[in-house]
């Protein structure tokens, strides 16, 4: 039967291939943040409705395992058709619940999409390595297995993307998987859930738990789990990372980002403002991979500033369903008091306030969680606004007078997740992408995420772990290699031997 995507006005789990319910289950409201109106309830599963999607995902391992990773793959590719067909669909609820506007939303899907169509190639990239007469008679192979049951805890700001970062790897590797979702925006996961199983994807492989702290601490400490990815905030990785690892998971934690892009002197100005704009208040700010800091070296400044100025004011704000809005609301009521506490802050400790974006009210949505385009010039590294991830629609311009001295300001930071530089010259692109110490760098590219087949991930305090998400890494992470010497009895010379095998 074909899948007609609406979310329920009741959102709860997915668990062995179908929806379950918790009978008296806490729940929580989720919000369209355009509108500040309550358009349906999350449940909060217990540890019990949790514990119940791990056994799942335990009970179906075995099969899933064994079925050969060409099949797997022809799963992988159903649904990799059954996105695109359903894409804007899966799009509009993100609007809905996030308020991103819809092209933006439409993007996130795609680059979901991307991921999928990279696990589709699963044959090639499970394969080992073979040596023939590693020594005299035997034979030497590598094979990477599945490790069982895995997880993913996930964000608010990429409710489709981020999970596919995920399930689509760990799934087509042969592993089980149990998502717990954002509560905010949580309908994109049941919609995921159903076309997988539209796919042909055998029940128990993928399954979704609704939650809070107590779905988080579940996975963390249930034995049966053998892996957990997280995408969040930096103190919510580390503790992820500690938590997990302390019981004795693989983990993968990416963490917060403070994304510097660095305007030289020669920089194309027009490019260069057209990027700052895109980067820094697309999506309201709330991407891992935004820009928050222009580093403007030199005059470029006063050139910069007022025209950053201008596109900043003259940003069109509205519901992310119309189709002219540049910018929609950010996530909750809490939000915008956070983002907006910052503001007041930047002010309070001697920033310049180019443009203030607080007080924006959109006619007709009045009650929406909308903050404006907001632009501190004159910002100093000791201010908050600098040193902390707002997660808003605030870009701080910090003036240096070299490279070296931009360089040695983003070095400095304790995240390393993003980064660009805008410049005209070769030399100055080649030095800045060697010495910086962040994870994924852009020359004249703005938000360099990098494609599926690379891999997504920081430096320093903006990843836990030792590999990064999706891509070969992703492969890595979902799987352990196993080591196998081989030879027969008529090769094997009489007698015990005492010391140190050696090639022959």
């Amino acid at each position: 039967m074909a899948v007609t995507l609406k979310p329920a006005d009741h959102i709860a789990h997915w668990i062995d291939g179908k929806p379950y319910r918790e009978t008296g289950a806490r729940a929580q409201d989720v919000f369209n943040p355009a509108t500040g109106a309550v358009v349906r309830q999350v449940e909060l599963g217990s540890a019990n409705t949790v514990k119940k999607a791990i056994e799942s995902a335990k009970a179906a391992f075995t099969a899933w395992s064994n079925v050969p990773p060409i099949r797997r793959a022809r799963i992988m590719n159903n649904y990799l058709n059954l996105l695109n067909q359903h894409k804007d669909a899966l799009a509009a609820v993100l609007t809905q619940e996030h308020g991103k506007v819809f092209s933006d939303a439409q993007g996130e899907v795609t680059r979901g999409i991307d991921i999928v169509e990279f696990a589709c190639g699963i044959p090639q990239l499970l394969k080992g390595d073979y040596t023939d007469q590693v020594s005299t008679d035997i034979d030497n192979w590598t094979m990477r297995q599945p490790l069982g049951v895995v997880a993913g805890i996930t964000p608010f700001n990429f409710p489709c993307m981020v999970p596919m970062w995920m399930f689509p790897v760990a799934i087509a590797c042969g592993n089980t998987f149990v998502l717990k979702p954002s509560e905010r925006d949580p309908s994109a996961s049941l919609l995921m859930a159903e076309l997988l199983k539209e796919a042909g994807l055998p029940d128990g492989v993928f399954n979704v738990v609704q939650g809070d702290k107590v779905a988080v601490d579940t996975l963390l400490e249930d034995p049966d789990v053998k892996a957990l990815s997280f995408v969040g905030s930096t103190p919510i990785a580390q503790y992820i990372y500690q938590t997990g690892a302390a019981h004795g998971k693989r983990v993968q934690a990416l963490g917060g980002a403070k994304n510097h892009m660095v305007v030289m002197p020669d920089a194309n100005l027009d490019v260069a403002v057209d990027g700052l704009i895109g980067a820094a208040y697309g999506s309201a700010g709330e991407r891992c991979m935004a820009i928050s800091v222009a580093v403007l070296v030199g005059d470029i400044a006063d050139k910069i500033i007022p025209r950053l100025a201008e596109r900043a004011k003259q940003l069109k704000i509205a519901n992310g369903m119309e189709s002219d809005a540049e910018m929609g609301p950010v996530i909750t009521q809490a939000a915008k008091d956070r983002i907006e506490g910052y503001i007041a802050a930047g002010v309070a400790q001697g920033a310049s306030l180019v443009v203030d974006g607080r007080g924006v009210k959109v006619p007709g949505h009045e009650n929406g969680f909308f903050v404006g385009g907001t632009l501190f010039d004159h910002v100093t590294p000791e201010m908050s606004i600098y040193t902390d991830e707002i997660f808003g629609p605030v870009l701080v311009c910090v003036r240096v007078k070299s490279l070296e001295e931009a360089v040695k300001l983003i070095n400095d930071h304790e995240y390393g997740n993003g980064v660009s530089c805008y410049t005209s010259d070769g030399h100055v692109a080649r030095e800045f992408s060697r010495n910086i110490q962040v994870g994924m760098v852009g020359i004249n590219v703005p938000i360099p995420v990098p494609m599926a087949w690379h891999g997504f991930g920081g430096w320093k305090r903006s990843l836990f772990g030792d590999m990064h998400a999706y891509g070969e890494e992703g492969v890595r992470f979902y799987t352990k290699q196993k080591s196998i010497m081989q030879r027969w009895p008529e090769t094997i010379a009489a007698g015990a031997e005492f010391a140190m095998p050696v090639a022959k």
